[in-house]
């Protein structure tokens, strides 16, 4: 058995797949660069676009370990047609990006990257009563778009800091009322085609001229143009983005927008995350290879029991 993995990990991966052949590179090669001719099990990160093409060339593959929640850089349905089994890694991140959203609102609503630069230019000329004003969190409502685990997570800390807490997932309706209500937007949503732009022109025009957009799920959930052009206009008071449509490429326009804090995502950037996120993808591979069912596999249907054998 042979395992390929497109990037160094933070466990070791040939301990912990002591049954297998692995190679394991010593930073992020890429899909592109990996040889996937032998492999019976790729690991991958969110970086690594998997399609037909590359599935093509991996005529022995059974398993693809994505070391992410999210797994829209997969072509799930490729995957299923080729019976190639699809993991990912939940559960293990969401408190690391719950934190993490918090974080962006509480930078977003008291200009604390702005009130960074300002110190660091060695032009600040000491307190001031109307210097860097921000927002108060505590009393206002927090709308969490995507009510799963780290949705849910983020609602818990928003109850802590004494915010109401309204939320919606699949339901246009809901989500327009959060737009047009809630004091801070926090996206939790997955990729979808329904999810794509969800956060449009048309609901940022609804959203309060004091209200915070923040987004750690996924960038496509934003319609890059509508936000920076709120965002000049005043129509909202900030925004917050840990996540972009064209990773590691951003929107020109967002270097130079107001009021918008810039995070290179690090939502699960915790060596407590980071390393059971890797564990669970050595455990997924372990286990598909050994013809067991795998923990958190996102394309059930292709694990039928001609398979197994």
């Amino acid at each position: 058995m042979r395992v390929v993995s497109t990037s160094s990990l933070p466990i070791d991966l040939a301990a912990a797949i002591p049954t297998a052949t692995v190679e394991v590179p010593g930073t992020w090669v890429g899909i592109a660069r990996t040889n996937l001719e032998a492999a019976d099990a790729l690991v991958c990160l969110l970086l690594d676009r998997i399609d037909a093409s590359v599935l093509a060339r991996s005529p022995k593959l059974r398993v693809i370990a994505n070391c992410a929640v999210g797994y829209d850089n997969i072509d799930l349905d490729a995957a299923t047609r080729a019976g190639v089994c699809v993991t990912n890694t939940p559960d293990v991140l969401t408190e690391a990006t719950a934190e993490l959203a918090f974080a962006l609102m509480l930078a977003a609503a008291r200009h604390i990257a702005e009130g960074d630069r300002l110190v660091r230019s060695r032009q600040w000329q000491g307190w001031r009563l109307d210097q860097l004003i921000g927002i108060q969190l505590a009393g206002k409502t927090l709308g969490v778009i995507g009510l799963g685990r780290i949705g849910r997570a983020v609602a818990r800390r928003g109850e802590a800091f004494g915010m109401r807490v309204i939320s919606a997932n699949r339901d246009p309706l809901g989500i327009d009322r959060v737009f047009a209500e809630a004091d801070v937007v926090s996206l939790h949503c997955p990729l979808t085609p329904a999810t794509r732009h969800l956060v449009n022109a048309a609901r940022l025009a609804t959203m309060k001229p004091t209200a915070i957009l923040v987004n750690t799920a996924r960038g496509g959930c934003i319609d890059d143009r509508a936000l920076v052009t709120a965002l000049e206009r005043g129509q909202i008071f900030a925004a917050a983005l840990d996540v972009f449509a064209n990773e590691p490429e951003i929107d020109e326009r967002f270097y130079d927008c107001p009021r918008l804090v810039l995070a290179p995502h690090i939502g699960s950037a915790t060596t407590e995350a980071r390393t059971q996120m890797a564990r669970l993808c050595a455990e997924a591979v372990v286990d598909a290879l050994a013809g067991k069912r795998p923990a958190n596999l996102v394309n059930p249907e292709v694990w039928p029991e001609v398979w197994r054998g």
